[in-house]
This record gives C-alpha cells, sequence and structure tokens, in this order.
C-alpha cells in the first residue's frame, strides 16, 4: 500500500514524523484545521514534467502556487508543465492529493520553496494521510535545492 511505501521511506531516512489519518476536506483551512498546522505549513508535492520521461518533484506551501518563471528561470528551461494526473502517478506511484517525495517509485530531484521552514505536514502516500516532519530534516534528506519558485495564490 502507498502509505506504508511512504512511512517507511521516511523511517529509512532517519526522519522523525508523526502521522495523521483524517477523513476528506474540503478546503486548504480544512485540512489545516484537522492536521493541527497552519495553511502555510502543509506542504504540496507537486509533479513537473521538464521532458518526456524527465519529472521533477516541487515543494509548495499550501498558501501558495509555482510561479512558472522564476522556477523555469532556477532550472534554465525554457518549457515546463504539470502531467496529467495518470503521468503523475506513473512517475511517483502516488495518486494526486497523495504525492509525497518519500517512497515515489523514482527518485526524482526536488526543490524545496524557500518558505518550506520548519515543522511543515506533507502527503503521506494516500488519500487523507499527512507526515507531519521538520522541513530541514526533509531537505536534507532528500538532497533538495531550496530556492524562491512559488507565489501567493490569487485572492478570491
Amino acid at each position: 500500500m502507498s502509505e506504508e511505501r511512504a512511512r517507511a521511506a521516511l523511517e529509512a531516512a532517519g526522519i522523525a514524523h508523526e502521522i495523521t489519518r483524517h477523513g476528506p476536506v474540503r478546503s486548504l483551512a480544512e485540512a489545516a484545521e484537522v492536521r493541527g498546522v497552519n495553511a502555510s505549513q502543509i506542504v504540496k508535492t507537486l509533479v513537473v514534467r521538464r521532458a518526456d520521461d524527465d519529472y521533477l518533484l516541487v515543494l509548495v506551501p499550501g498558501d501558495r502556487q509555482i510561479s512558472w518563471p522564476k522556477l523555469r528561470e532556477l532550472l534554465d528551461v525554457s518549457r515546463l508543465s504539470m502531467p496529467p494526473a495518470e503521468v503523475a502517478l506513473e512517475a511517483t506511484g502516488y495518486e494526486r492529493g497523495t504525492i509525497t517525495p518519500f517512497g515515489s517509485t523514482t527518485a526524482w530531484p526536488v526543490v524545496a520553496d524557500s518558505r518550506v521552514v520548519g515543522t511543515i505536514s506533507l502527503g503521506g502516500g494516500a488519500h487523507g494521510v499527512a507526515a507531519t516532519v521538520d522541513a530541514a530534516d526533509v531537505i536534507r534528506a532528500l538532497d533538495a535545492r531550496v530556492a524562491d519558485v512559488t507565489e501567493p495564490l490569487p485572492q478570491r
């Protein structure tokens, strides 16, 4: 099961973590509440395609989104895209909404936004499952490249 794969990868990396299980949530605020963290502490793991069969994982605070110009500049590429859900599943072994860099079926490079700091809550490999971890431990274990690659979500 995907949840066990994610937890085993966290343990293998020596990362202290707390697993939280909750039912479906309808918003970032609701997810933060049930996980006991602030919205900015929820970190989305987004799959980004650089080229055919070439992906990277981007760690983005829940209250932000990828800034495509910043990410393209960092990676020195002219084009990036978000793959369809089925391609993200093939690339990581995780469904959208459950993706975590831990236990991905391929160890893709990781970019962490510079705001990914302190205690964070990452996807735990299954719907309604999250892992609360220290961002510095995650960045170190994944050898993540840290840079300012996000912008605020648009106000509604």
